[in-house]
């Protein structure tokens, strides 16, 4: 089965109990199987400061699902959660699940791109990723430990383990 990571962030409505929430969520469904869990890690926002720190974390998944089909599991437990898709792509939000990697695959098309776009610049996706693959190499032959080793760490603080 294809493996895929995906990364977990929420700033609002008690983020910690948001990722925990979808984190059981992805254990329910019938075509995944959760195999690692990154710790749960705080940073700050990247777009507006006006809101709250994020929380964040990254979890590998086996799947029978293709990458599309995975994403429409995805968005769905978003709604789930009451999120509201807005024009403002760096907004505070209740629960945002991205597609990190699937397999070696790279798509690039107007709904899915993978790796994920920011994966190289984004220390909450970077670091966290690196806990639990710290060997994986990204379709281009980046090594994660190395790209997690040189980025810079913008106060990203480790806030507990998740279970």
């Amino acid at each position: 089965m294809p493996l895929a990571y995906i990364g977990l962030g929420s700033n609002l409505s008690d983020p910690q109990a948001q990722i925990s929430a979808a984190l059981e969520k992805l254990r329910q469904l019938k075509c995944c199987i959760v195999t690692q869990v990154s710790s749960l890690y705080f940073s700050r926002p990247m777009g507006p400061q006006d809101q709250p720190d994020y929380m964040n974390a990254v979890v590998a998944i086996e799947t029978s699902l293709s990458a599309i089909e995975l994403l429409e599991q995805l968005q769905e437990i978003e709604n789930m959660t009451g999120r509201i898709r807005k024009d403002n792509r760096w907004g505070a939000r209740i629960l945002d699940l991205d597609i990190i990697l699937f397999d070696q695959q790279v798509i690039n098309t107007a709904r899915l791109t993978i790796p994920h776009y920011g994966l190289k610049q984004r220390e909450f996706v970077l670091l966290p990723l690196a806990e639990i693959a710290p060997n994986l190499f990204l379709p281009d032959g980046d090594s994660i430990n190395e790209l997690a080793s040189k980025i810079a760490k913008n106060g990203l603080k480790i806030h507990s383990k998740l279970s």
